[in-house]
């Protein structure tokens, strides 16, 4: 069975749940299976927060925690820089020829890091995903979608059609979340006027991310195996 594991970690208010459940319902639209569930502690802002996206060819049974990812996507630095993650170091159980995208401009990995993954031929994707949310998404809660944009942009694990049919079902109709994630939902509704807005911010954003990420991954000749 050919099956792709992604493994986000971020912290508490950056969507990192969203971002897993919207890559899973994107590929289920894809013709693909998949399973995403989160894993944290006590659901407050700027605490660790982890959550897991599972795609592949044949249905998945498996749920819990992801100890071998094909990727990683880092949502804040200071998973790196305070060690805010579940895991030590953040890129433990990457396997070989995996990927790991970090929300930065800043080369935050020691020597020590880049030895150890460079020896596995684990590609690192310094992505200012921030950066694009507040420039097109306007707001910092658009982070989640530049990240989903860029790891579809390398991985090609789910088209943009897609991620906008995902959209859609998750903000454009009577999704009930539940939790921190639901609040999570209400104060991005907040900030557009019309819901129309909010889905076309956040696919602007998330077109972008892709298209920047998939030029990175064809200067660096990087072809991952998909589902």
């Amino acid at each position: 069975m050919s099956r792709m594991n992604i493994r986000i970690s971020g912290l508490g208010g950056q969507g990192a749940v969203t971002a897993a459940h919207l890559l899973a319902m994107a590929a289920n639209k894809d013709g693909k299976f998949s399973i995403s569930n989160p894993f944290f502690g006590a659901e407050k802002r700027m605490a660790p927060a982890e959550s897991y996206a599972r795609i592949g060819s044949e249905r998945i049974y498996d749920r819990g925690e992801l100890v071998y990812p094909d990727v990683i996507m880092i949502f804040h630095p200071q998973v790196i820089t305070m060690q805010k993650s579940y895991t030590a170091p953040f890129y433990d159980g990457v396997k070989e020829n995996g990927l790991i995208i970090i929300n930065t401009t800043d080369d935050l990995l020691s020597d020590e890091d880049h030895k150890r993954l460079e020896d596995i031929n684990v590609s690192v994707l310094n992505h200012d995903a921030t950066k694009l949310a507040l420039e097109i998404g306007k707001t910092e809660l658009s982070t989640n979608m530049a990240m989903i944009g860029a790891c579809a942009g390398v991985t090609k694990i789910v088209g943009l059609k897609a991620l906008d049919a995902a959209l859609q079902d998750r903000f454009g109709k009577k999704y009930v979340a539940s939790g921190g994630t639901a609040t999570l939902d209400e104060a991005i509704k907040k900030k557009y006027a019309k819901k129309e807005m909010l889905l076309k911010a956040n696919m602007d954003t998330i077109i972008k991310s892709y298209e920047m990420a998939t030029e990175w991954a064809e200067k660096q000749d990087l072809k991952l195996v998909t589902v």
